[in-house]
């Protein structure tokens, strides 16, 4: 064979992989991409870099927004996790030298000329558009603004993570040029941290993790109570007892200072600007629900005079001092709040006082926005008056269909609306109860539920009459927020059960939000096939608590190898341990009794599926056996404690004498197999059911391995986690 011959089939062979690779299905899916024929992909390297277009480095929305430098900082972080580069590199640059860069992602933003023309569904121009230019040698992503072009950060993570499962040694995106639009303007999820409380850093990574899928909008209800008729309607005013929070923490001196309950269960203002903070850099504004008049029993034990007698969650509007109680509570933390809505609930208050009701929500509108130039939501209404009605200027968030309003009238009538249609979107933590509402995200429905077998869509609101949807074009329509629940309180679900509940409904909504039901959108095969890898690899938090490891067993300590309080990790993966006023011995290690003898591993915490086994001999039955950064089992009755919540496993391990313990969790169940006897015990909760019934419910519980003992007497040897239940 000639040279010439022989140098053109080199080259043909190391370009196949380039010229066959294409954009693969991701989600949401893309609005159009069109491949370059014959062209070499972009080939991700440990040379490649991340360049900022300098003159919109350092360009904001707003004074909280990140800038496009700041989302370039997220990008690269996430770029190096995902395709497992050490660092990446970010600069500015001028767009001149663009063909000077090299192995460039190029950040941008668009002319206005050009970005203008980018609309949601609805008509309205949107910022969240991004043009996809790719070539040999560069990717530009071009956003109508900032958050646009960190929404196409988000498509070229999910290419690499997907090209590069299809393809281990190398990551090459196809060439060629595409647009990707939003459908609709509010893509977001509501969690009820009212009934359940939540800390902020479980809060943020709900966000990070959201912004996968392009989620937009994390709609916090911070305000409510447990619902239980005997407590709340009964004689011997027992409602003050009944659990209800207000999570926002007065300053020190406030007025409001008695107001946030339960104490130890509230965010500082650092707290929660914190978390806006950080869940803006990933493009999701935190909107904040202080829930009122209905709902509102944290309010009416604080000042009991300001309830409706016989109704204590019901605040009585006509009371002259309940509005400016309000006002005073908005006054106090509007400035907390960093974007331009908030909601002030007012859902599910009596109908007999609804001009009054109407006169409430008007008044809120016009305070919130003279104070801070914020406009306010509120939970869909029906309200019976002839005379009066809620400012058009207020945005209605429908939930219940048909009875507390009919969307296409409220858009008919001039509101904005945007979709949380229970039947489709409303779950329930742990438990149904009385309701239908499910854990997840129904796919069935979410896939075929609509009129004609067709596809849920944020402009679908009765599955079965299609007279009361809309169009996708309707221009009062602003997009949809999928709640979840806590009706049955803070026992009922772990922070991490209530992510399970979120993990594959966030990237349903997400796509459902952003490609709607339409030409572009994924196949239910393709989404299905999709998600389980996207899940696995979604940058920036790890809700899923994965815990690299070599093989099956993750951490296997016998305890009978020590060198100066090291402990040796038998798995291979080398997580070594650390001992303190700890000894050792054959018979394992011998912990002393104190909270000061202990031992560390470099593990906080596993998530399931896994199995978790010892063996142990207790000379008491106080103290911890493991601790992590989600659970505490504690030897007393193997007890969880999860964020002050405990759960027994009701079996009492004989001191003196060495017991077997096997763990295992799914994440619907955690069990225990004692002494390898053939029946699990399982762990559960009770769940109090409106004040109706009392109802079991298991548990699921991440694997605590972050120290063994700490309080603990006796001895613990032959610990082993391993991946799988």
């Amino acid at each position: 064979m000639k040279l010439q011959e022989s140098l053109w089939l080199l080259v043909t062979l190391l370009c196949v992989t380039c010229i066959h690779a294409t954009i693969l299905p991701q989600i949401p899916s893309l609005t159009n991409f069109k491949e370059a024929k014959h062209a070499t992909g972009f080939q991700l390297s440990s040379k490649t870099e991340i360049v900022v277009d300098a003159k919109f480095a350092n360009v904001k929305a707003d004074k909280h927004s990140p800038s496009l430098l700041d989302y370039a900082h997220t990008f690269s972080s996430d770029l190096s996790e995902i395709a497992g580069l050490k660092s990446i590199r970010v600069r500015t640059d001028s767009s001149k030298n663009q063909r000077k860069f090299g192995n460039a992602i190029y950040l941008t933003v668009l002319p206005q000329t050009l970005a203008k023309k980018y609309k949601y569904h609805n008509g309205n121009a949107t910022d969240e558009a991004y043009e996809l230019d790719i070539n040999q040698d560069i990717i530009k992503i071009s956003g109508s603004s900032a958050i646009g072009t960190f929404w196409g950060t988000r498509s070229v993570l999910q290419q690499v993570a997907i090209h590069q499962k299809q393809h281990s040694s190398h990551v090459t995106i196809p060439a060629g040029s595409g647009v990707d639009v939003p459908g609709w303007e509010v893509r977001g999820f509501m969690l009820d941290a009212g009934r359940h409380w939540f800390d902020v850093e479980f809060l943020s990574d709900l966000c990070v993790y959201a912004s996968f899928w392009k989620i937009n909008e994390f709609h916090v209800h911070a305000v409510d109570n447990l619902w239980n008729p005997a407590y709340l309607y009964g004689p011997n005013a027992e409602w003050q007892k009944l659990y209800a929070g207000f999570r926002f923490q007065a300053e020190p001196g406030s007025p409001l200072e008695g107001l946030s309950r339960p104490k130890n269960e509230t965010w500082s203002k650092k707290d929660f600007q914190w978390l806006q903070s950080k869940c803006l850099s990933y493009g999701v504004t935190v909107v904040p629900e202080i829930e009122s008049p209905g709902h509102a029993l944290a309010i009416t034990q604080w000042k009991p005079e300001l309830m409706i007698q016989g109704t204590p969650d019901n605040m009585n509007i006509t009371q002259p001092e309940m509005i400016p109680t309000i006002k005073s509570i908005w006054k106090e933390f509007l400035p907390w709040f960093y974007g331009s809505e908030v909601s002030i609930g007012a859902d599910e208050y009596d109908a007999s006082l609804a001009n009054d009701y109407i006169d409430f929500v008007n008044t809120m509108a016009d305070y919130i926005h003279q104070q801070s130039g914020k406009s306010i939501r509120v939970w869909g209404t029906n309200e019976p008056s002839k005379t009066k009605k809620i400012s058009t200027k207020v945005t209605i968030q429908h939930w219940d269909f048909p009875s507390d309003d009919i969307p296409v009238n409220l858009m008919k009538e001039g509101y904005n609306v945007i979709n949380s249609e229970q039947s489709f979107l409303y779950l329930d933590g742990k438990s149904s109860g009385e309701t239908s509402f499910p854990q997840e995200l129904n796919q069935d429905i979410m896939w075929t539920g609509a009129p004609g077998g067709n596809g849920w869509a944020p402009n679908i609101f009765d599955a079965k009459d299609s007279s009361n949807n809309t169009a996708v074009d309707e221009p009062r329509l602003r997009g949809s927020i999928m709640p979840l629940w806590n009706d049955w309180g803070n026992n009922a679900t772990t922070k991490l059960e209530v992510y399970y509940s979120f993990a594959r409904s966030l990237a349903t909504l997400g796509l459902k939000t952003w490609s709607g039901s339409g030409s572009s959108a994924l196949t239910r095969s393709e989404f299905d096939s999709l998600y389980p890898l996207l899940n696995q690899v979604a940058p920036g938090q790890n809700l899923n608590r994965v815990v690299a490891s070599k093989g099956k067993t993750v951490v296997s300590y016998d305890f009978k190898k020590t060198k100066h309080g090291q402990v040796t990790d038998k798995s291979g993966n080398h997580y070594e341990a650390s001992a303190k006023n700890v000894k050792f011995s054959d018979s394992g290690a011998t912990f002393e009794g104190s909270s000061k003898s202990y031992i560390t591993t470099p593990i906080g915490s596993m998530g399931p599926p896994y199995t978790l086994s010892f063996t142990v001999n207790p000379t008491s039955l106080s103290g911890v056996l493991f601790s992590g950064t989600d659970s505490v089992l504690l030897a007393n009755d193997l007890t969880w404690n999860v964020t002050g919540q405990l759960y027994s496993l009701n079996y009492s391990m004989p001191l003196h004498k060495a017991t077997k313990v096997e763990i295992h969790a799914t994440r619907e169940v955690t069990y225990a197999y004692i002494n390898q006897e053939k029946t699990p015990r399982y762990w559960y909760t009770v769940l109090d059911i409106w004040g109706d019934y009392m109802q079991t419910a298991n548990m699921s519980f991440a694997a605590p391995i972050q120290k063994i003992g700490a309080g603990f007497k006796g001895i613990i040897s032959n610990v082993q986690l391993s991946q799988g239940a």
